[in-house]
Parts: structure tokens; sequence; C-alpha cells
């Protein structure tokens, strides 16, 4: 971290630890480093009144451009939007059905078909937020297979939409391709809303088919915290509509629309391969200081769902006096705290992922890894790993 960063750190002065992230775009961590110009449009429209809905029209053509969507708008988070794009094609411009979700769909299209290999949890479950909207999930194969004929022989006359999840969360083999799954949706008039969340590709599901997606606005696009419903303009303004029932409580702000609309047009004049560039020459430093250190095996691997960047896999070795897991939560324990990405240690490795990275942080995360592991003491990663998960959640705020 440069010392102009460190000059205007708050986390001190708050009581926090300042982390070092290389977990990746994870909600749980702040997601990413926002960009500069969305930090200054969002200051520049904080003491200034603004017809919120004339704002929104201002971000749709943004997102439009974007994402080579017929219209779009700004909501609270990924899973807001996921809700209200549900609703939308639950009530479309009922508003009086509007205002009776989620507890009175009398009339109403109110079933939602989903893989069951994409029915994940990202802190809470995919299926929550189309329950939130009054909908009923309706699961279409297996957790390791799904076939085309079980997503149309689903479809009926009580379907009101279909969610596709791309994520590295999902199970990554057997399930329907979107452009399959599309066409097939199309066939028989029911809409596909993609849930996009982490995804650098901010055209190619809409080409595949998809009618509405919903992007992170803060994740890769390093805006604030929220999410963009991009599509078919009935669809858009459908869900759109939901901030005057279920989606009042997911609304956002001035500072986030304005924010999401500058990350956006900065996205368009990002230097992405010298991002690439900084983010290998990170990799190669992990790589080359865990090379030499028996029972860790280190591969750069890419990303699951061909977003275009690489991370690195830390495999112990199953004879290890420490596990992934444990190792993981001494790093997360260390001075800086190193945060790396362990959804999976059960399968004994994590990732680092240097996406989120300040100036100067890649080296001391390389000298945070060789410490660690050149530790004689066995019994700290072992203490280390024992306070995590719910335990841990449910001793908030204490």
């Amino acid at each position: 971290m440069n010392d102009q960063v460190k000059d205007r750190d708050i986390r001190p002065s708050l009581g926090l630890r300042p982390i070092i992230n290389v977990s990746g775009t994870m909600t749980a961590l702040g997601a990413s480093i926002i960009v500069p110009e969305a930090i200054a449009a969002m200051a520049a429209i904080a003491p200034q009144f603004v017809e919120i809905d004339a704002l929104h029209r201002k971000a749709s053509r943004i997102i439009a451009r974007l994402t080579a969507a017929e219209a779009g708008f700004v909501t609270a988070s990924c899973a807001s939007g996921i809700a209200l794009a549900v609703a939308g094609a639950m009530t479309r411009d009922n508003l009086l059905a509007i205002e009776r979700l989620p507890d009175d769909t009398a009339g109403l299209k109110a079933e939602v078909l989903i893989q069951v290999g994409h029915i994940v949890n990202y802190g809470a479950s995919v299926e929550q937020s189309i329950r939130l909207a009054g909908a009923t999930v309706v699961p279409v194969g297996t957790v390791s297979s799904s076939y085309s004929y079980q997503l149309d022989n689903a479809i009926n006359e009580r379907t009101a939409a279909a969610l596709y999840v791309v994520s590295h969360h999902t199970v990554q083999y057997g399930m329907i391709a979107l452009k399959d799954f599309a066409a097939i949706c199309r066939a028989k008039d029911v809409p596909v809303i993609v849930d996009a969340a982490s995804e650098y590709n901010l055209k190619g599901f809409l080409a595949q088919g998809a009618d509405v997606v919903i992007y992170s606005g803060h994740k890769f696009l390093g805006g604030p915290t929220t999410g963009i419903v991009a599509g078919r303009k009935d669809l858009v303004r459908a869900a759109y509509l939901q901030n005057r029932g279920i989606g009042r409580g997911m609304k956002v702000g001035k500072e986030s629309i304005a924010g999401v609309m500058a990350s956006l047009e900065a996205w368009e004049k990002r230097d992405h391969a010298g991002i690439r560039k900084r983010e290998r020459q990170a990799l190669d430093l992990w790589l080359n200081t865990l090379q030499a250190i028996p029972g860790i095996v280190a591969e750069i691997v890419p990303d699951p769902t061909d977003n275009p960047l690489d991370r690195l896999k830390v495999q112990v070795h199953p004879d290890s006096s420490f596990s992934a897991a444990s190792l993981a939560a001494a790093l997360a324990a260390g001075d800086p705290p190193v945060i790396v990405r362990d959804h999976e240690t059960e399968r004994g490795h994590f990732y680092l992922d240097p996406c989120n990275l300040h100036p100067g942080e890649a080296e001391i995360v390389a000298g945070q890894l060789s410490n660690t592991l050149r530790s004689s003491n066995a019994a700290r990663f072992a203490e280390a790993g024992k306070d995590r998960g719910v335990k841990a959640l449910l001793s908030w705020p204490d």
C-alpha cells in the first residue's frame, strides 16, 4: 500500500484490521477497490439534489451502451437485482400486482426455473432472492446434470421466468449451456434472467439469448456496492417499477447511481492488458516463493467461468502437519492479516487472487506466506483453524 493510501486509511481509527485481500472480489471484504472516477462522482453529487428517476434514465443510457442492452438501472446489489427481475417478470407493468407482492400472487405466473447445479449460496441462497419476489423455485435436473428435455418439460402456464447463474460456485459440468437454455425458454416465451455478478463480459450473455442480466457494480467494475439490471426494455422497466413494492428496501441513493455511471465509463478506458500484466507479476512472485517449501504444491490456474484472469492454487499435502484450512486461518491471523480465497479448503487447497492489490502488497503477501510456512509451530496452524464459520458469525457483535 503506498504512502498516499496509508495517509487516508480510516481503518485504524475505527479499530479495524488493515487486511490484505487476496480472496478476490468478495462482498464480505468490501468487494473491490473503488476507482478514482467513481469516488469523484460520488463526492460531487453527494451535496446536490437531483430527480432520482431522471438520474436513473441517464444511467440507463450508459448501461445500455456498455452492455448492448435496451435499458438498465442500478439497485442495491445483485441479490436485489435477481429479486426485482423475477418480480418484474411476474407482474410486468401491473402496478396493483407490484403493490401486492410478495404474499399475493393471484393471477400471476409465479414459478421460476433454475438448474439444480446453479442453486448456490453466495452468502445467502440464490433461491431466497427468488422467494423474496413471491415466486416458487422449480429445480431442473440434478446437482450433476441437467438436460434440455428436463427444462423443456418444466415450462408450463405458471412459469414466469428462468434463472441462469454464472459463478465459480456453480457446478462446472453437466449443465445446459446458456445458449441452449435461452433457446428452449425463448421458444415458449419464458424470459431468461442471468446472474453474472462476478463476470467481466458485459455483452456476451445478452448475445447468447438472455433477456435480463444482473451485474455487480462493485466487483470488477470498481464502483460502489450495487447491482446493475440490464436487458430488454419492457422487462427492465417492470423490474424498475418494483421500487414501488418489494424494491423499496433495495433502493440506492444518488451517490451509488453516479458512482456506477462513472465506473462504467472508466471501464471503457481501463488498461486491461496492463492490469493483467501486474497481476501476473504478483502470481509469479508467489509461485516462486512457494516452490521451495515442502508440503506445498502451487500452480497458476485460469478463472473457472472464463474471466480473463488467473489465480494461484495452493495445495497442501495431506501428510503435512497443517491443513489448507488452518494455513488459511493462520495467514488471516497474521500481521498484517492476509485473507485468501478459502471456499474449497476441505479439498486441501485455497487460492490467491491478485485482482485487489494495492502497490507493494504482493511483496507483503509473499513475505507472510514464507514466514508462516517456515514456522515450526504446527500447533499455531491447528489453533488458528478452529475459530471459523458459523461459530464466529454467531458471536457477532461481541
